[in-house]
């Protein structure tokens, strides 16, 4: 069994906004199962004036592949969309395919074009902040290969657009045969339990690891109170393009970057007596 955590927003000076008198207290709940998997999932929004957190879940991606993640800020299914374009994807390179999803969807916010395609995935936008409310989207609403993917030739990566300010966590898993792959950039964790004890999938990318700090500093960037430049408290996530305006570092190299850590774990799935075991 696994999970995912997402309990805080990740730049409070942004994005928390004006607080609610009362909290809103009405969950979201699901919950669904196929042969391979058995998921449930629950959201809140609590005391934020506008619902922060998304998440996703795709028991049947295909016949041997599952999806699932939770994003503080945006995502869904233009996730989903970068996933399964790419050729590492269809070569069974999930690890490749999912880093590449990352990069790209920091591609399409620095675009004109591609910020408003994600902001038609994601139903709306909060007019104030610029960033997407993620919703639950369905990966068979519509066929992505039917439409041209030609907004990088109109404002691309190189436009005089900077991208929004705003931003988002990103841990995603995906399932497939006997393998879970784990992307993850930002704070948002994915943990997995064995034998009722529970381990970290994930690590939280602060500011003050050591490996952070040095690519921030070397960026041109600094910390201060725990935070990238004095107000970003995290060193990795989607968006949040004004840490990443350096045009002569790559894109793994910027102040904050989008590139997540992958982790793989093997396991073997036993039946006996009408149970599984998992090790």
């Amino acid at each position: 069994m696994f999970q995912f955590l997402s309990v805080s927003p990740h730049n409070p000076s942004k994005k928390m906004g004006i607080y609610l008198s009362t909290p809103k207290t009405e969950k979201f709940s699901e919950d669904g199962e196929n042969d391979r998997v058995r998921y449930g999932l629950s959201s809140m929004q609590g005391w934020r004036a506008t619902m922060e957190d998304a998440h996703a879940a795709y028991p049947d991606l295909d016949a041997s592949t599952s999806f699932f993640g939770v994003y503080d800020g945006h995502g869904g299914k233009t996730w989903m969309v970068q996933v399964l374009k790419h050729e590492a994807y269809a070569a069974g390179d999930i690890g490749t395919s999912l880093q590449e999803a990352f990069f790209r969807m920091d591609e399409m916010m620095r675009g004109q074009r591609g910020w408003r395609e994600l902001a038609i995935l994601g139903d709306k936008i909060n007019k104030f902040t610029g960033m997407i409310e993620g919703l639950i989207w369905s990966p068979r609403g519509g066929d992505s290969n039917d439409q041209v993917d030609n907004w990088a030739f109109e404002e691309g990566p190189h436009s005089d657009f900077p991208g929004p300010t705003s931003g988002s966590t990103a841990c995603v898993a995906v399932i497939r045969n006997n393998q879970l792959i784990v992307a993850n950039a930002g704070d948002s964790r994915c943990v997995i339990s064995r034998k009722g004890q529970a381990y970290n999938l994930s690590k939280d990318h602060k500011p003050d690891l050591e490996v952070e700090k040095e690519r921030i500093l070397k960026a041109g960037g600094f910390i201060h109170a725990g935070r990238v430049n004095g107000s970003l408290n995290l060193a990795r996530a989607i968006g949040d393009m004004e840490f990443k305006q350096n045009k002569f570092l790559s894109a793994e190299k910027q102040i904050v970057t989008a590139n997540p850590d992958i982790n793989t774990v093997k396991y073997i799935l036993f039946k006996h007596g009408g149970q599984n075991t998992i090790l």
